[in-house]
């Protein structure tokens, strides 16, 4: 998504010149494209898929409204499978109408997952639940710290769930360093992302991740803590950034690659 005006076929050409060799991938240019197309695709250019983006919103109360979210989440569950990626990053889902029960929805989420933990499991792929920033409590994701995603995530084995520590939402959260030794601690680990936090932050928020070194986060000194807790998988750069996507997509990637080095490394 940092380089989303890209196709799949230049993204992969662009991170084969750049000396890039794993990409997250999101599931609407995936199915666009076909999955099986798009998993031929990164395997011929010697990629490997980190991670796909996204299932979850698993918080509906209609009967028929979870049955569709668990249908859609097995589907997401096989395409990770056909791309040879064992990461399915969870955006659980916010308060469906009417509600204002944070527990409750909080619930049916590790309902759902006792259903789709299972399953992903059978197929080689491993859920990473995704705490959101607090502002997308409401619409977006109930869980909002690492601490409520690991709270849900250790009902089930690690093989089955886990959680991603993004920079972007806990950053601000000083509990947060605990409960990535923690997370650690229980191979929860699944995904690692990293994005910034600039202000003023643009309207309707969603769009407003940061290029890294441009905002308050200390990328590197997360980076440690991750380190210090044992995980050694894929660092990923998710940016939803309208002036990026507006710039040459090669370009942004190319300078994404130099501020991993600068911030990061």
């Amino acid at each position: 998504m940092t380089v989303k005006q890209l196709t799949l076929p230049e993204l992969t050409e662009a991170c084969g010149a750049l000396g890039i060799g794993g990409v997250g991938l999101w599931r609407e240019p995936v199915q666009a494209y076909g999955v099986e197309a798009a998993a031929k695709l990164v395997r011929d250019a010697g990629l490997t898929v980190t991670s796909l983006c996204r299932g979850g919103f698993l918080t509906a109360m209609n009967p028929a409204e979870r049955a569709r979210a668990l249908a859609d989440n097995r589907t997401a569950i096989d395409e990770a499978s056909a791309l040879g990626t064992d990461t399915l990053v969870l955006v659980s889902g916010g308060l469906p109408p009417g509600s204002r029960d944070l527990a409750a929805a909080r619930e049916r989420i590790a309902d759902a997952l006792s259903v789709l933990a299972p399953y992903a499991e059978e197929r080689g792929v491993r859920l990473a639940i995704e705490p959101l920033h607090p502002m997308y409590a409401s619409d977006r994701c109930v869980v909002s710290t690492l601490t409520q995603a690991l709270d849900l995530a250790e009902r089930f084995p690690a093989s089955q769930v886990g959680v991603v520590v993004d920079t972007y939402h806990i950053w601000w959260d000083d509990q947060a360093p605990s409960a990535v030794a923690r997370a650690g601690a229980s191979d929860r680990i699944h995904a690692f992302q990293l994005a910034d936090w600039t202000t003023p932050l643009p309207a309707g928020v969603l769009n407003g991740r940061g290029q890294l070194g441009d905002g308050a986060i200390d990328m590197r000194e997360w980076r440690a803590r991750v380190d210090a807790a044992g995980y050694g998988g894929a660092i990923e750069v998710e940016l939803f950034n309208e002036g990026l996507w507006a710039r040459d997509g090669v370009d942004v990637l190319e300078e994404t690659a130099r501020r991993f080095i600068e911030h990061v490394l």
